[in-house]
């Protein structure tokens, strides 16, 4: 008898869209919603890196299997998840479980995210922006967690996706299974 190996893939896209404007202007004025839709709606972002990969880490895979299992109620919920980013550029570890950076800055999701696609997608979106007065550093790691006193980080990237110092910048992670 021949066993078969089953293999999952966890794949990570990152996307920064940096634009001049200043989004907290527009929230204030709008709301949150409305003052997204018209901020992007009038803005086009000066610049976009996407990159892929990061690294999936224990505590995540701990936080997905007790969310499977009914043993926790944090969920990476619009009312829970974040992005964070931060200036270290120590190289991700699995046993990674917070930003490692003396500065970082964290942030809830916009409204309507984090969107889960459609089934043939297999994948969820996560979806911040940063304000020109938050996250004013150098961006040498992001991560996402759900928001809980002792962070429960899904992951962890380190890489150089430029230093913000004004303007509004907006992270999207986009993670899929197959």
């Amino acid at each position: 008898m021949t066993a078969t190996l089953e293999q999952a893939k966890w794949k990570c896209r990152t996307t920064v869209r940096k634009f001049d404007g200043d989004v907290s202007e527009y929230i204030a004025r709008f709301g949150e919603e409305e003052g997204l839709r018209r901020f992007y709606a009038e803005h086009a972002p000066v610049e976009e890196i996407v990159r892929e990969g990061n690294v999936l880490l224990r505590v995540g895979i701990e936080a997905i299997w007790k969310l499977v299992s009914g043993q926790s109620a944090t969920a990476y919920s619009n009312a829970n998840a974040r992005l964070g980013v931060g200036n270290d550029n120590t190289a991700a570890q699995d046993t990674d479980t917070d930003l490692l950076g003396a500065s970082t800055a964290w942030k809830g999701m916009e409204a309507g995210y984090p969107i889960v696609g459609a089934l043939s997608e297999k994948k969820i979106t996560f979806r911040s922006i940063f304000g020109p007065s938050e996250g004013n550093f150098a961006w040498l790691e992001w991560a996402v967690d759900n928001g809980a006193t002792a962070h429960k980080l899904l992951n962890r990237k380190v890489e150089n996706l430029g230093t913000k110092s004004s303007g509004s910048w907006q992270l999207t992670v986009e993670i899929s299974l197959s």
